[in-house]
């Protein structure tokens, strides 16, 4: 059998600008923004501590001093935080991850979305990666603000996906070797350009998830999930 390898390392993808939750976030970073009294970002802090994790990496761009100030260097959360900083708006998620990896091991490691509030259990992402794959994916049930999904689950194979098979959503969770932010890219880039090859080359393995997951850079699910109003500018 192929050998494998464990994932090591974890980071959270915190950069962003927050646009659709403005003007909240304009001077609030989205991912300090309280959900049911705690910032968003400290969920996946705490659940990544309790997974194993020591190691967290966090890129940081708009209000970047907001975040470091609020985090510190992790001790509080059983963590080592390291931080990427970006320039605001330049990177994007796949750049982002490109830019962080010397923080990272060179080894498959975890990324989150910092804008998902999920109960998702990352200790089921600790197992090792199959030699030939490049991404594990996990996939969660399509929300009403998006009803087409974003990838098809044949088996363990993601797929793009054709109008016969059931799509899913792309939880913003992954794990991913390194050899997949490798080539001639510009310095920004999303996550999808990276994942496309790989997935048209059949080298990522996809999870199901039905569990507790919501996307919090929406008004909408801020509001339900009992976060801060987000007032017209005035």
């Amino acid at each position: 059998m192929p050998a494998e390898a464990a994932t090591r390392g974890a980071m959270i993808l915190a950069a962003g600008r927050g646009e659709r939750l403005r003007p909240l976030t304009d001077h609030l970073p989205k991912p300090l923004v309280p959900v049911a009294g705690r910032p968003l970002i400290e969920y996946h802090l705490y659940a990544l501590a309790a997974a194993g994790f020591d190691q967290v990496v966090i890129n940081v761009a708009w209000l970047a001093d907001r975040i470091t100030t609020a985090l510190g260097d992790g001790d509080r959360f059983g963590l080592r935080i390291h931080y990427s900083v970006e320039t605001p708006g330049a990177l994007d998620t796949g750049g982002g991850i490109r830019h962080a990896l010397p923080l990272l091991p060179d080894a498959p490691f975890l990324v989150i979305n910092g804008d998902v509030y999920t109960d998702f259990d990352f200790r089921q992402l600790t197992r090792p990666v199959a030699e030939d794959d490049l991404a594990r994916l996990v996939l969660v049930p399509n929300p009403a603000h998006h009803p087409d999904g974003d990838f098809a689950l044949v088996g363990d194979r993601v797929r793009q996906g054709v109008s016969s098979e059931p799509r899913h959503t792309f939880a913003g969770i992954g794990v991913y070797r390194p050899a997949l932010f490798e080539g001639d890219r510009s310095a920004r880039f999303g996550l999808g350009q990276a994942l496309q090859p790989a997935i048209e080359a059949n080298r990522v393995e996809g999870v199901r998830f039905d569990g507790r997951w919501h996307d919090v850079g929406r008004p909408a699910t801020l509001a339900e999930l009992g976060g801060p109003p987000i007032r017209a500018p005035e």
